[in-house]
């Protein structure tokens, strides 16, 4: 999953145009993309989304967050119709993913589905709470990643901005890469936030590089436009790949052996560990 495409729940048209796009993932939303007033009749919506031709994409539902009061409505309006997973908003960390986890189980044997079908991927650094509680993320049978955030963190910590020119300013750039350590305590996918920059696809694609960069494995998108560069992006390059092959034919033709040579330089098992996480990304 490298793409994961965000679609009004309220917009039977944008859903229908995304699933035509190359996204691995769309996330159906009930939250920010919402009114308020439109709740009820979204909830509607999204359910027939779940009923409709998939495309191969796996459909992924952003409920409203805990505070809000109307997490259980969302659930009990969407686990019916078998979403792949459940996007929570404003994930304070590990005892948010329990309760959650309990509400799937509920609903799962409610509606005659085995027992943890439905994953979850947490929005987790919305608030300073959220991000106070990132070390409270282990490994859990739902939990399938870590999404960081900015916009809605930007006022919960009454910052005027976050970013200093091109660049996350500190604060922000601190929950980046603190979910981006949790996801990997976790085991879990780490995605970065969505650009917000919506005309310029070139620094889209430079923002998704940057974020595989670091470890990031998934990018969330507002805009179709942005799923071919984001998709490009995660993406290993042929000189990655010849890379990868490299090191793991060295190492398979010298299995007694910690540390090989490729080209002069030393390569060691860490090298072979990420050579494998290449190839696997490529597919091979």
């Amino acid at each position: 999953m490298r793409s994961l495409l965000f679609v009004p729940g309220d917009s039977p048209r944008k859903f229908a145009k995304a699933i035509g796009t190359a996204a691995n993932a769309l996330v159906l939303d009930l939250e920010d993309s919402v009114a308020a007033s439109a709740k009820a009749e979204a909830r509607e919506t999204v359910a027939e989304m779940l009923r409709s031709e998939r495309a191969g994409k796996i459909l992924v539902v952003r409920v409203n967050a805990f505070d809000t009061g109307s997490t259980l409505d969302d659930l009990a309006a969407v686990m019916p119709h078998a979403p792949d997973a459940v996007m929570l908003p404003k994930c304070r960390g590990g005892h948010d993913l329990d309760v959650l986890d309990h509400y799937l189980s509920a609903f799962e044997v409610a509606n005659g589905r085995e027992r943890g079908t439905v994953g979850v991927i947490a929005v987790a650094t919305e608030t300073g709470e959220s991000v106070l509680g990132l070390s409270t993320y282990r490994p859990h049978p739902r939990l399938r990643g870590l999404l960081w955030g900015a916009e809605d963190l930007t006022a919960s910590i009454n910052a005027t901005g976050n970013r200093d020119g091109e660049v996350y300013s500190g604060p922000f750039l601190l929950a980046r890469n603190l979910c981006l350590m949790a996801a990997s305590a976790a085991g879990v996918a780490a995605i970065d936030t969505v650009c917000t920059n919506l005309g310029d696809l070139d620094y889209v694609a430079a923002e998704a590089r940057a974020a595989r960069r670091d470890g990031f494995s998934a990018k969330a998108v507002i805009h179709p436009s942005h799923v071919d560069p984001v998709n490009a992006a995660f993406q290993p390059t042929e000189a990655e790949i010849a890379w990868a092959r490299s090191v793991v034919r060295a190492f398979e033709d010298n299995p007694d052996q910690g540390v090989v040579q490729i080209d002069g330089k030393m390569i060691d098992k860490p090298h072979e560990r990420a050579a494998r996480n290449i190839l696997a990304t490529a597919g091979e």
